[in-house]
């Protein structure tokens, strides 16, 4: 296990002008569990194949534990990697496959057969150990492949590429808490890379949100939900994602169209300072119904839909549809509602970054 370091890392493909992954320094801890986030083209995988040693960065450094890595080949940096589609050997058991990388660094026979058991189990292989690897499914062969990154004590790091798309549904919920749980019992570093928010949020202790090559927010499940801190984040983790409006400062005041919000003294002398066109965000669950106060604002309903365990209305508000979840049991009549928006939950943003 290693704490991973990431100094000054950015990666421009050659011919390009553009980074692909723009520079940014940050700290993953030894033991951690860690997923990227974010959608197809962020970056993700480019920063998944600089820290595995698959890529050299075009700039900055890698440090494992304090030691230089940057110019290591994969086999130097004592990582496990776990790809997308999955890679065995057909024509060994399952027990050999998973056997494979532990026989290979030359480990006594007795502790290679204790490690697989021990692996088989908690993946629920021990009684497929003495199968052909070539009957087996694209699922099955995939769990073996995620067995044989697991089964190495030794390594710096567990390095998931999205290793669940070939995945069914149920069988892929069942292997997030199986991935959890072995976390916790093994404590290795784990990486995980998903475009699936629910597989991020599941998983990982800290979830490193991506946008366009950037690291946009790095934080627990609960931190990206509850504060993100870029529009992004906002918008891709939620569903629905948090309602983001165009806004204005006047005075003490939050202009919406032709309504006004009151604000704090202190967070009005903030936004003041901020000089630049700004963004009101807040997320469906931190919006009421009110029946009257001045601070209610107004807004026509488009739609009620019942999801069953609660509902989402949508309004529009200074020409922008806004969504709200709604109890269960909660009723809507009218064309027209007043929405209270928790002060505590209102986000303010400029450029896309949230203003503390």
């Amino acid at each position: 296990m290693a704490r991973i370091e990431l100094n000054g890392l950015g990666h421009r493909y050659p011919g390009s002008e553009q980074y692909a992954l723009q520079p940014q320094t940050m700290v993953w801890e030894d033991g951690g569990a860690y997923a990227l986030l974010g959608p197809s083209g962020c970056g993700k995988t480019t920063l998944l194949n600089i820290i595995s040693g698959l890529l050299t960065p075009s700039e900055g450094s890698v440090l494992f534990d304090g030691r230089d890595v940057t110019q290591l080949p994969p086999e130097k940096r004592n990582i496990a990697q776990v790809f997308q589609f999955p890679v065995i050997y057909d024509t060994m058991t399952v027990f050999d496959n998973l056997a494979f990388p532990l026989r290979n660094r030359k480990l006594p026979e007795p502790e290679v057969r204790s490690r697989v058991q021990e692996i088989a189990e908690i993946l629920d292989l021990s009684g497929e150990l003495r199968r052909r690897a070539s009957g087996l499914s694209a699922e099955e062969k995939q769990i073996i492949s995620l067995g044989r990154g697991l089964v190495r004590k030794d390594v710096a790091a567990v390095l998931f590429d999205e290793p669940l798309t070939v995945i069914d549904p149920h069988v892929k919920w069942l292997l997030r808490r199986q991935l959890k749980r072995i976390h916790q019992q093994l404590k290795l570093s784990l990486i995980y890379v998903t475009h699936d928010q629910i597989e991020a949020l599941t998983f990982a202790n800290q979830v490193v949100v991506m946008y366009e090559g950037e690291v946009v927010q790095m934080g627990t499940p609960q931190a990206l939900f509850e504060e993100p801190a870029h529009t992004f984040v906002g918008h891709f983790i939620g569903s629905p994602g948090m309602n983001l409006l165009p806004c204005e400062l006047n005075g003490e005041s939050i202009r919406l169209g032709e309504q006004s919000m009151p604000l704090a003294p202190a967070l009005a002398v903030r936004l003041a300072q901020v000089g630049k066109p700004l963004m009101l965000g807040i997320r469906p669950e931190f919006i009421r119904l009110a029946s009257s106060g001045s601070a209610a604002l107004d807004a026509d309903v488009v739609r009620l839909e019942d999801l069953g365990t609660s509902k989402i209305l949508t309004v529009t508000l200074a020409g922008k549809p806004i969504r709200i979840r709604l109890p269960e049991q909660q009723t809507v009549e009218g064309t027209r509602v007043r929405l209270d928006f928790q002060p505590e939950r209102t986000m303010f943003y400029a450029d896309g970054h949230r203003i503390a």
